[in-house]
């Protein structure tokens, strides 16, 4: 279980918390939503789970162990939104070996049969695979890392319906195989996934009751 107990954040720009004494306990291979309005801290609570920013107070607990920075990020895989702007590698090929020393081919195999992309073209370019895809792409480059938590920001903005749906699709296949934290304010869009969803509210988390 992942457990943040008494998370307190606030940025040196801003005259009041972001985060304010926040616990939320999360549980393996649990699909959670965190919803709130723009600017209340989604994306920035994604990141201090996963180890990019570090809160001023509390703690964060894996499996009953305090978890450093360092363990963190090791600990999660975290997709962006908009990930495709921050493909670096010429080909997908390239993309999906970043960061590795020494990657199995068949490794990278299973993983892209895992988010659907089994028969792409490794030579091509990320930037010529569909809006959808590269959301499925940044999720592979992200389980090569074999992440015990997936972080998604915002998964599904700027895709038109049918590549909201793939996303959706995605998500649905790697549910029981992943705990899956995903910030959005659009959670109808999710309706069909078992998931439970919070709602983050000045710098408070409180639990859905719809």
């Amino acid at each position: 279980m992942l457990f943040l107990k008494e998370i307190s954040y606030q940025p040196q720009t801003s005259e009041t918390k972001i985060i304010d004494n926040l616990n939320v306990k999360v549980h393996e291979n649990e699909i959670i939503l965190i919803c709130g309005d723009s600017g209340s801290g989604k994306t920035t609570l994604i990141e201090i789970i996963a180890g990019l920013i570090n809160p001023q107070k509390g703690k964060i607990c894996w499996k009953n162990k305090i978890l450093s920075t360092r363990q963190r990020r090791w600990l999660t895989g975290i997709v962006f939104q908009f990930p495709e702007r921050y493909f670096i590698g010429t080909t997908i090929g390239n993309e999906l070996k970043i960061g590795h020393k020494f990657l199995r081919e068949k490794n990278i195999e299973i993983v892209l049969n895992k988010v659907g992309l089994k028969n792409v073209n490794l030579t091509q370019p990320p930037e010529q695979l569909s809006g959808g895809q590269q959301r499925r792409l940044a999720v592979a480059v992200q389980l090569l890392r074999n992440p015990s938590i997936l972080l998604l920001d915002e998964p599904t903005a700027g895709l038109d319906f049918s590549m909201r749906n793939d996303v959706k699709n995605l998500i649905l296949d790697l549910k029981n195989q992943n705990t899956i934290i995903i910030v959005t304010h659009e959670p109808s869009l999710f309706e069909g996934i078992p998931s439970r969803m919070l709602i983050l509210k000045k710098g408070k988390i409180y639990e859905s009751k719809s």
